[in-house]
């Protein structure tokens, strides 16, 4: 079985005044990875915008640094579409459901960057997201005439001109002052509902001088059930070692900080990688294959996706502190 699982980092897919779109392409994930997961990070300077728009995929996100306002539509019950603005920090995960159309906006004073994985197995091409922009130079409603949304939307077919020809920017704008001073804060209210800080969840397991691991799945937030997918943070403190263990789903992992040795055996009992990870590569753990991670001196921080909600079934999650010889 040759699999190509060296870690990566990502590609620019997109980058502007306001920040920037970056992916990890499917070629370069394995073939057990990429029916399943595909993963994306979008990056927002102060006053950064990423466009209203949705997607052919579900997908979850994990904020690195920073803070934003997220305006989300979400799917109701009674059929309804509820809508929010609601603010993320770093450490919060927050579940973006298919074809949900949100919006971002880095109010703060310093960058804002967030990781998402997103389930593309339904995909228009599987393994593989697609954005559809509703406004902006690639959006929607430049490819219909003035005439027609004014008909829609009840307005004069000048306000029809200025609302579809107005915004030239691709995907990602800046906002200037005047602009921004338009945008509301986020409601505080509904954070707990929308998102949740798995930097400071109870950890499932903590090890004095060896780290944590903590796993966000539905029982604990229920609104991943909309998206299909949990997800799991492992710290390791100075040179501790996360032992062997293997999973039953396919495991997408995000080095946050830190660096890292990763050995992955393979279902023959064959050392299939072998090697260093850094902060901003990503690297695949097909389902079954025994993994190990040992820190280094800096100590490591680890984010992983897969495509469940529940309880992942995986050996003991065991963290070994570094041998003391002394």
């Amino acid at each position: 079985m040759n699999m190509e699982l060296s870690p990566k980092f990502p590609t620019t897919f997109i980058e502007t005044e306001g920040g920037g779109y970056y992916n990890w392409a499917a070629p370069i994930l394995p073939c057990s990875a990429r029916p399943k997961l595909q993963p994306v990070s979008l990056y927002l300077k102060p006053q950064g915008f990423a466009l209203p728009h949705y997607a052919d995929c579900p997908k979850v996100g994990y904020a690195l640094e920073g803070k934003c306002g997220v305006g989300l539509t979400i799917p109701a019950a009674n059929t309804k579409v509820k809508m929010a603005f609601i603010g993320i920090k770093k450490g919060d995960v927050i579940a973006v459901p298919y074809a949900s159309v949100s919006w971002w906006y880095n109010y703060g004073d310093s960058d804002m960057v967030i990781v998402f994985m997103a389930d593309a197995t339904k995909a228009y091409v599987a393994g593989e997201i697609a954005y559809f922009v509703l406004t902006g130079s690639q959006g929607h409603l430049p490819a219909v005439s003035p005439e027609f949304i004014s008909k829609t939307y009840q307005i004069n077919v000048e306000k029809a001109e200025k609302l579809a020809g107005s915004q030239k920017g691709i995907m990602l704008i800046k906002l200037n002052e005047e602009q921004a001073e338009t945008i509301r804060k986020p409601n505080k209210e509904i954070l707990n509902i929308y998102t949740q800080n798995i930097d400071a969840s109870s950890p499932d397991v903590e090890v004095n001088n060896g780290g944590k691991s903590t796993t966000l799945e539905a029982t604990k937030f229920p609104f991943l059930e909309q998206v299909g997918l949990n997800v799991s943070r492992l710290v390791l403190e100075t040179n501790a070692t996360r032992a062997p263990w293997y999973a039953s789903d396919p495991q997408v992992v995000y080095v946050v900080k830190g660096s890292d040795e990763v050995k992955i055996v393979d279902l023959q009992g064959k050392l299939v990688l072998n090697t260093n990870v850094e902060t901003g590569q990503l690297f695949v753990v097909p389902k079954l294959f025994m993994v190990t991670i040992s820190a280094n001196a800096e100590g490591m921080e680890l984010i992983s996706i897969v495509t469940s909600t529940r309880q992942r079934l995986e050996t003991a999650n065991v963290i070994v502190p570094p041998m003391n010889l002394n």
